[in-house]
């Protein structure tokens, strides 16, 4: 496991990066929470961490952040994910509702996605032709927006050329997991929970009403801006919500 820390006061934040990210996307978020002390994880089979884990169950995941908690916290803490993340930190405050003070999720359900759509996905991250010549290139290629940006910044540097640092089956064993709902574990959660919706994210309306419904001391804030990925392309109004749920007493 990789994991970076910011070093500040406590009680502790813990971020999450979505699918195919790493810790290294929510640098700015990290830096914009003055003060604060920031752990950053690369979770498994993601960034820093080990590429191939043999097990990328939602037990796994939910076991390494315990451990990182474990290690670097000496309280609870305020734990902050988006999308498979935002999963993966719901599945924690679950578990272990004594080190969880508060939950932020980022565009999250309790789980969704039919076979075809991770098909596609794995199709995708088997399609990027690496390597790529140098990170301009591979912003290009992947799209030129905030999210190829932040794919081309985390691209590995080998004598060849720059490569993902992640492995495509990886990603679709994963989100093969994340997929499956946990609507019982969403209701045990008793951290007060910010559930947080960009204008243009990936859920249905009835999706996001659903989640926010089924869940217990749940806060919602839609922005008026951003997609799936709102930490990067709505960045302002996404700290806004987010230190101000963390920031309250």
């Amino acid at each position: 496991m990789s994991y970076f820390v910011f070093p500040g006061t406590e009680p502790t934040v813990v971020i999450l990066h979505g699918l195919a990210g790493s810790g290294r996307e929510f640098e700015p978020t990290a830096r914009a929470l003055a003060g604060r002390r920031v752990i950053l994880i690369d979770q498994r089979g993601h960034g820093h961490s080990t590429r191939t884990p043999p097990d990328t169950s939602r037990a796994a995941y939910v076991g390494d952040v315990v451990r990182v908690i474990e290690t670097e916290s000496t309280g609870p803490v305020d734990i902050v994910g988006q999308s498979m993340g935002a999963h993966t930190a719901m599945l924690v405050a679950a578990s272990h509702p004594n080190m969880v003070r508060r939950l932020v999720l980022l565009e999250c359900d309790a789980g969704s996605g039919t076979p075809e759509e991770r098909a596609a996905l794995g199709a995708f991250f088997r399609s990027w032709k690496v390597p790529f010549p140098d990170r301009d290139a591979a912003t290009s290629s992947l799209g030129g927006g905030p999210l190829a940006r932040a794919w081309a910044a985390d691209l590995e540097q080998r004598a060849d050329g720059f490569y993902p640092r992640f492995d495509p089956d990886v990603m679709v064993a994963t989100i093969t997991d994340v997929a499956e709902p946990r609507w019982a574990e969403w209701a045990e959660v008793t951290a007060p929970a910010l559930v947080i919706y960009a204008e243009h994210g990936m859920f249905t309306t009835q999706q996001q009403a659903d989640f926010v419904a089924r869940g217990t001391n749940v806060t919602r804030v839609d922005l008026s801006a951003g997609s799936h990925d709102a930490h990067l392309d709505a960045f302002d109004i996404w700290i806004i919500a987010l230190s101000s749920f963390i920031d309250s007493r």
